[in-house]
């Protein structure tokens, strides 16, 4: 029992036990940072924290007490994490050094080093926008307390299904509770939607510029569907129930996807490449986009089709315009060339064909995030988004009509050809994950793909409720590195899993 555990360790009990929970995202991969909607679902396997503010007896509190505020000792069930502390500090500001009329900078600062990822970089990342929102650096009036963690969790590092925005919807949540940012007495309410927003920027902390579905549907869902979450012109989340009879089974391919650490030439490339290729494609369309500003797939078409400022297309409107995109993209794609050629342009050609000078292109779009690549690949991931996109709306519609095992195929062939598009086009599977995807439809799935980020990581398939049993017995004969695993070890890394209701915070009484 954790409450139990951090009384042994700490010498007395909780004051909170936080909760986040892992996603699996069935439909909509990498598409939400080009600003389209997304269909994924909080699972029942989560993130834990118990946690309680440290009292500091009288005769400590000294002088070098009172400047380093908010020390944390954070300790985790599982051995293989060590016992961590650490302490923000506060920056001298611009306004404290050169006068009160320069600009004011940031000045909390937590050692996090991303080319290093620990598991404690998740907890500081947590920590920073409680303590930058909270606990304005250049206000001296108020401090984060001392505060002591204890984590357990049974989201699988580096599968696919969140662990780290878990880990960090977690920590944010754990420090706004012991801090007591979450009491009815508090002046600043924290509504989900500010949640999410915190914990996405925090997540930014370990080098990862997520679009927000990982938080999102940790933070908002409930037990009973999946979400609908739209992330323009704000981010909206609409239940979507799935049909009865069946279930989704995650599989771990056992290829573990470190997105914070292959960053540059994965998860962050693909960013710069789809917010490069927005430009691209709009300059080639007509579109008028301003100099310094990002511009994204989801706003390319929304102004194509006279989309009005802060109010979003019909759901049909956006259907029948992601149809057409799917031959708009085609300007993209280099001219003579096969499709076994290359597709991709060169660093020099993109920054021509952004019709930004050189310095203006790495301002907007390098300066801020580190790539590697020779070639960018804007035309295939231009139609992977926007087919994706689709994909992601057809499916949500036949959740809303389905009254037949029929709607489970058509399910199950959206999730096949999003499977064939990520290996195919957005080059985010890897051998393993297509095997995977490959064994599960043989075994009897209505379809199977990669879900998370991908490069490794896990699978989701819609399989047949009452055939579970017997799809993991095949999976587990079938694939190679599941073969000797049994009871608790097996369960580990094929699960079946139900819609589990978002991120919540519990407080003991008394």
């Amino acid at each position: 029992d954790l409450a139990e555990e951090f009384e042994k360790r700490f010498g007395r009990k909780p004051t909170y036990i936080a909760r986040a929970p892992g996603r699996v995202n069935l439909i909509g991969e990498h598409i939400d940072y080009a600003l389209f909607g997304v269909l994924p679902a909080a699972i029942e396997r989560d993130i834990l924290i118990a946690c309680a503010p440290r009292p500091v007896p009288p005769s400590s509190v000294t002088k070098m007490a009172q400047q380093t505020p908010g020390i944390v000792v954070a300790e985790n069930l599982q051995t293989k994490y060590t016992r961590q502390s650490f302490c923000p500090a506060r920056k001298p500001s611009l306004s404290q050094e050169i006068g009160e009329d320069k600009v004011h900078v940031e000045g909390w600062e937590l050692d996090i080093n991303t080319k290093e990822l620990r598991w404690e970089s998740y907890v500081k990342a947590g920590y920073y926008g409680v303590l930058n929102k909270y606990f304005p650096p250049s206000d001296f009036s108020g401090s984060p307390v001392p505060v002591d963690l204890l984590f357990t969790g049974t989201v699988p590092a580096g599968s696919g299904l969140s662990s780290s925005a878990a880990m960090v919807v977690a920590s944010t949540l754990a420090f706004l509770a012991v801090n007591g940012k979450l009491d009815n007495q508090s002046s600043t309410s924290l509504t989900k939607g500010d949640l999410v927003r915190i914990a996405v920027e925090n997540e930014k902390r370990v080098g990862v510029n997520s679009g927000g579905m990982d938080q999102a549907a940790s933070v908002i869902s409930d037990a009973s569907s999946a979400l609908y979450i739209s992330f323009f012109p704000k981010l909206e989340a609409t239940p979507v129930p799935l049909p009865s009879g069946s279930i989704f089974v995650c599989a771990n391919s056992l290829v573990v996807s470190d997105k914070a650490v292959t960053a540059k030439r994965n998860y962050n490339l693909r960013v710069v490449e789809t917010l490069a290729g927005a430009r691209i494609l709009a300059r080639t369309l007509g579109i008028s986009v301003g100099e310094k500003e990002r511009i994204t797939f989801r706003e390319v078409i929304g102004r194509l089709l006279g989309e009005q400022q802060e109010q979003e297309l019909a759901i049909d409107a956006l259907q029948r315009g992601l149809e057409r995109m799917g031959q708009e993209v085609e300007v993209l794609r280099p001219k003579g060339v096969p499709d076994d050629g290359q597709l991709g342009v060169t660093m020099q050609e993109m920054v021509v064909m952004s019709g930004l000078s050189e310095e203006a292109f790495h301002d907007v779009y390098l300066s801020w995030v580190e790539v590697e690549a020779t070639h960018f690949q804007l035309y295939k991931r231009a139609k992977h988004v926007y087919a994706e996109a689709l994909r992601v709306l057809q499916f949500r519609q036949t959740c809303l009509e389905a009254t037949d095992t029929a709607a489970l195929e058509r399910l199950g062939r959206l999730m096949n050809e999003s499977q064939t598009s990520c290996a195919e086009l957005y080059q985010c599977s890897c051998p393993e994950l297509d095997e995977l995807t490959q064994l599960a439809r043989k075994a009897g799935a209505y379809g199977s793909r990669l879900t998370g980020a991908g490069w490794g990581g896990c699978t989701v398939s819609l399989v047949a409720e009452d055939k579970v049993v017997s799809f993991i017995d095949q999976i587990k004969n079938s694939y190679a590195p599941y073969k000797g695993l049994e009871g608790e070890a097996l369960n580990e890394v094929i699960f079946a899993t139900k819609p589990s209701s978002g991120a919540c915070i519990y407080k003991f009484l008394g």
